[in-house]
């Protein structure tokens, strides 16, 4: 079931490339997938459950990243399309 969310996540992000902004939150909504298969699949071993806490550390500062990015990007060029790079 994850699975297929994730691979419309996918299709998401091969599809809509055109704003900078939607290959952000198609990347957001993957790791959001991934990061619900690996709670899915690591609920049964405690001592795995570190591993799902470091997984979701790495996606909230690549979106922070993103987003800093974005902004820098909207401030040079205007827009956040990107065609203008």
């Amino acid at each position: 079931f994850s699975l297929f969310f994730m691979w419309a996540g996918v299709l998401v992000f091969s599809s809509q490339h055109k704003h900078f902004l939607m290959t952000l939150l198609s990347l957001e909504y993957i790791m959001l997938n991934i990061f619900m298969i690996l709670v899915l699949n690591l609920s049964w071993e405690s001592s795995e459950s570190y591993m799902s806490l470091v997984f979701l550390v790495f996606a909230v500062s690549e979106g922070s990243v993103g987003l800093s990015l974005l902004v820098t990007m909207a401030r040079n060029h205007g827009s956040d399309q990107m065609k203008t790079l």
